[in-house]
């Protein structure tokens, strides 16, 4: 049986996640969990896995999705209760949630807006009752015998996000510091590790505001009790927020913080291809209905749709012109390595990101977000081999970090019919030579825009 061993904590949980995912083979108890696991409202499905993280059952994000994670963490919490299936009795679910009432009552635990920063955080404010702010301008929380300390920290972008990586990352003979676990992305990097007595996470992100992180560390005695919280700290952090953060429940005798106030959803964002002059292919999801589009600064109107397809074309007065990227003449096989390049963030701010994938049929394996759809896909010769057509519906992060989900895609058949519609020819692209992530980026990001799409 797969296991996240504790030494790894929140940043192994990172590496094993595609372990996880590749592990999910036709096991019928998994089926039929699944099933009735999706059966249930989201807002229940994430509410069984955040209280899973705080009974210490799951090293994952509550995202509402099922797998094998959620299948080892339920199953975790049954035992001695019940047969491992993967499923909750209700008076396992009343059980789950009273266990997991008690740990976050007991740690004061409650997500906020950071008012010096931005950032969007989780707090244990009964463990970490000290808070002060740092000489940087960020926010401290402490314990009260010092053993435990969350830095929350916002700064300009004075040097690239690599160069404080590979800082973050370095050797120095005169520390005795071990890194577990180390991701670096085009807009945020991960750090995680351990000293001879402690054990660190830290995640910065790059936005249009500057660079946003936290960093927490920890005795290493206390992980038995600490790991869970490590997690649902990074499971709640947004480094650039929008919308309104929970209102946080009142902690006797810690300091006093505020959320953002409510504020209900007015745009939703797609990615759009530039595929002739005032022309804009991207995915029927992202537009319709829409009472105002937009395409960058340039107000946009919709063409034409395609609803087998998920496609749809929108006219940009004023755009510059683009050609069609040359198509692949056939779907690409299972599992064969893509580049997405896609927009993060949010109305503040949305930044060009391009995205390591893998396509399966009629999906992409990729780590997208809300705002995703109409990512086109290309191969590793920078062939447009395809485009994301279902606007991923919820936010998840895995510790901070995105992680790889299915999304659908529309394919070449679909996107050359498309495109003839309009009057468009797509010449067919030869296979070159394999291209890096940069390359394919540089070669077709100027053709990728972002879309806004006014409610």
């Amino acid at each position: 049986m797969f296991k996240v061993p504790a030494l790894i904590g929140i940043a192994g949980l990172l590496a094993c996640l595609g372990v996880a995912q590749a592990q999910q083979a036709a096991d019928p108890r998994l089926a039929a969990a699944t099933q009735s696991f999706s059966a249930l409202p989201e807002a229940e499905r994430k509410a069984i896995q955040s209280d899973l993280i705080w009974t210490g059952h799951l090293n994952s994000a509550a995202t509402g999705s099922f797998g094998p994670l959620t299948f080892r963490a339920v199953n975790g919490f049954k035992a001695g209760r019940g047969q491992p299936d993967g499923q909750l009795t209700p008076a396992e679910r009343q059980e789950l949630a009273r266990l997991a009432r008690t740990a976050r009552e007991a740690a004061g635990f409650a997500v906020i807006t950071d008012q010096p920063t931005g950032v969007r955080i989780g707090i244990p404010q009964k463990l970490l009752p000290k808070r002060e702010a740092t000489a940087a301008g960020g926010s401290r929380w402490q314990s009260a015998d010092g053993r435990i300390t969350l830095d929350v920290s916002a700064a300009p972008a004075s040097e690239p996000l690599q160069a404080l990586f590979e800082r973050a990352i370095a050797v120095n003979p005169n520390v005795q510091r071990k890194v577990t676990y180390k991701l670096l992305q085009p807009n945020f990097f991960v750090v995680a590790g351990e000293t001879p007595t402690g054990r660190f996470f830290r995640r910065q992100a790059l936005g249009p505001s500057g660079l946003r992180g936290f960093s927490v560390g920890y005795d290493k005695t206390l992980a038995p009790t600490f790991d869970k919280v490590v997690t649902a700290i990074a499971d709640s952090f947004e480094p650039f927020p929008s919308g309104s953060a929970p209102a946080p429940t009142p902690v006797p005798g810690a300091p006093a913080v505020t959320a953002a106030p409510t504020q209900p959803a007015s745009e939703r964002f797609g990615v759009g291809l530039v595929v002739g002059k005032d022309l804009v292919l991207t995915a029927r999801a992202a537009v319709d209905p829409c009472k105002g589009l937009k395409v960058g600064a340039r107000p946009a109107k919709l063409r034409l749709q395609d609803q087998a397809s998920g496609l749809a074309l929108l006219d940009v007065p004023g755009l510059a012109s683009g050609s069609v990227p040359g198509l692949r003449d056939a779907a690409p096989a299972g599992r064969e390595a893509v580049v997405v390049l896609a927009y993060d963030g949010t109305a503040a701010g949305r930044i060009a990101v391009a995205l390591p994938g893998e396509v399966a049929s009629d999906a992409v394996l990729a780590p997208l977000q809300p705002g995703g759809a109409g990512s086109p896909v290309f191969d590793r010769h920078g062939r447009l081999a395809g485009l994301v057509t279902a606007n991923p519906p919820d936010k998840a992060l895995i510790a901070g970090v995105a992680p790889q989900r299915n999304h659908a895609i529309a394919g070449v058949a679909q996107l050359r019919a498309m495109l003839e519609k309009a009057d468009l020819k797509a010449s067919a692209a030869a296979a070159a030579g394999e291209l890096s992530t940069g390359a394919i980026a540089e070669a077709a990001g100027k053709s990728v825009v972002p879309v806004s799409c006014a409610l």
